[in-house]
């Protein structure tokens, strides 16, 4: 059916209760490239058995960490073809340091759908409290090809200036050519990331990794590198995503120092600098 704006925006798609463990955090933190190397120790700090530390972007999966389903794009007022979808940008606002296991509770709604003509956006936000308050905030979008014209407003595209100098830190982040099937572990079970015969049907010649894998897998590089593995300082860290990474590419990262802000991008080495993350930026407390 075609999108209805009037029914979409605003609409509250709910609450779900959750838990999770420091076993589902050590595995979202293997997922995403951590622990690397067996005799560094601030790479083993991801996977500890009782008190692992934990990167903010696991809060993109907490709720759904245990879902064994496919995902479904059937919202008030939306409807889409799961294989026209892939994720446009990504948010998380940490509001304290998240705990290692935990139980919360999430709330989401839909706070904008944008008409871009050939395709719609879709933007939708979760409130994630626990029994001591507010956790986490997150903010989500999902670019459907096909479903524009339907009459809505076409909506910002926010930008981020970046330094016109050379950038203070340059990183390689590997991934791993089974990264996808490793990361869908985590409770994204879209066939789009191991389902040969689904990608190419969605227009790609093999499974794409997960954005929010790449978006993590730059957070936790960062973090090592340029934070010296201090996830807590880790306040609010954003993406667009860019273009797709396919299992066993290399990330060339970029990073520049602002202070508060660290601006950051991400290319794919293996295919000349093709875009893979763009408008990152992470604030961090020091």
């Amino acid at each position: 059916m075609p999108i209805d704006p009037s029914v979409a925006v605003g609409a509250d798609l709910g609450e779900v209760s959750f838990e999770w463990s420091a076993s589902d955090v050590a595995l979202y933190h293997l997922a995403v490239g951590a622990a690397a190397d067996p005799m560094d120790t601030t790479g083993l700090a991801y996977v500890d058995d009782v008190a692992p530390k934990v990167l903010p972007t696991f809060a993109a999966v907490a709720a759904s960490f245990h879902m064994t389903e496919p995902p479904t794009v059937n919202f008030p007022g939306i409807d889409i073809d799961l294989a026209k979808v892939v994720h446009g940008s990504e948010k998380i606002t940490a509001h304290r340091p998240l705990p290692a296991a935990g139980k919360a509770t999430s709330r989401t709604r839909i706070i904008e759908v944008q008409d871009k003509g050939s395709a719609a956006v879709v933007i939708l936000e979760a409130a994630t409290s626990d029994d001591a308050g507010p956790l986490w905030t997150t903010q989500w979008s999902i670019f459907a090809k096909g479903e524009g014209g339907f009459g809505g407003e076409r909506g910002a595209s926010a930008k981020v200036a970046y330094p016109d100098r050379e950038p203070d830190h340059r990183l390689s982040v590997p991934t791993l050519p089974q990264q996808a099937l490793l990361y869908r572990l985590c409770g994204d079970r879209n066939p789009l990331h191991s389902d040969p015969e689904f990608a190419a049907n969605a227009g790609f010649p093999r499974p794409i990794l997960h954005g929010r894998c790449t978006y993590g897998s730059v957070c936790r590089a960062v973090t090592d590198v340029v934070l010296g593995g201090d996830v807590t300082a880790v306040r609010d860290y954003s993406a667009s995503f860019a273009g797709v990474v396919f299992p066993g590419e290399t990330l060339d990262v970029n990073v520049w120092d602002e202070g508060e802000q660290l601006l950051v991008t991400a290319t794919v080495a293996d295919r000349d600098g093709a875009p893979a993350l763009a408008n990152v930026v992470l604030t961090v407390a020091r």
